[in-house]
Order: C-alpha cells, then sequence, then structure tokens
C-alpha cells in the first residue's frame, strides 16, 4: 500500500474533512481505528457519505475487512494486496476504491528510533568500528 495513503492516528471527523475536500465517489484512506487498539480503518467518499470498514489482522499476519454475518471473509498478505482487490468493482464495499487521498509528507516510522543507537567504546574520529569474534 502506497504509505501516504495510511494518515496515522487521525480522528475520524478529520478523516471525513480530508475525504471531503476530494469531493469525489471512491475517495479513500487509512487510518488507525479509534475505538480498537492495533485495528486499522479504511474509509470510502459516496455520495458526501464516509463510510467506515475495519481492518484487522490475524494472528498469523493476514489483513481482513471486519464483515457482517453471513458475508464470507477474505484474507489478504498484506494491505496492499486489500486495496488492490478493493480497487476492483463489486466487491462489498459501498463504492470500489479509485481515488487515494495522501498525506502530504511521511509519517516517521514507530519502529525507527529516533536517537542513533549509543555504541560504548566507539571512537568517533574513526570511520569504521572493529568487530571482535565473541
Amino acid at each position: 500500500m502506497d504509505t501516504l495513503v495510511y494518515h496515522g492516528p487521525i480522528s475520524r471527523t478529520r478523516c471525513e474533512e480530508l475525504l471531503s475536500k476530494k469531493n469525489k465517489d471512491g475517495s479513500y484512506l487509512v487510518r488507525d481505528s479509534e475505538t480498537i487498539q492495533g485495528a486499522l480503518c479504511l474509509c470510502v467518499y459516496k455520495h458526501r457519505i464516509v463510510y467506515t470498514y475495519r481492518i484487522l489482522q490475524t494472528h498469523h499476519g493476514y489483513f481482513t475487512l471486519q464483515t457482517s454475518q453471513g458475508v464470507e471473509e477474505m484474507f489478504f498478505k498484506n494491505l496492499d494486496d486489500l486495496v488492490k482487490h478493493y480497487k476492483k468493482r463489486n466487491q462489498g464495499l459501498a463504492t470500489h476504491l479509485r481515488h487515494a487521498v495522501k498525506r502530504k509528507e511521511m509519517l516517521p516510522n514507530p519502529r525507527v528510533p529516533d536517537e542513533a543507537p549509543d555504541y560504548e567504546n566507539v571512537d568517533d574520529t574513526s570511520e569504521y568500528v572493529e568487530v571482535l569474534p565473541s
């Protein structure tokens, strides 16, 4: 998935503002769920209404949209595959995904620390660090 489509922990209200500003049916973005920690929301705009679909991740790492009872669940290896699938018509959403609403800037990756790692006994003037066998 284009990482600029992921908007992080924005509110539902902010999401609706962004999609309404685009004002095109099939506009979409992905944001963090406000109610379920670790879940994401796929938000889709159609006829001035924003439809929100919860994206859950299984214990095996697959992604799925939370469905109504009786609707077959589909599982995807990654978010790219999920988005690609729902770009096709008649896949169960209010409308198919057509116009990605992208962020203007990259979000910091929460898995990468802001500071450089603290290495002990490293001479700052040296270009190389010696690695000794253990």
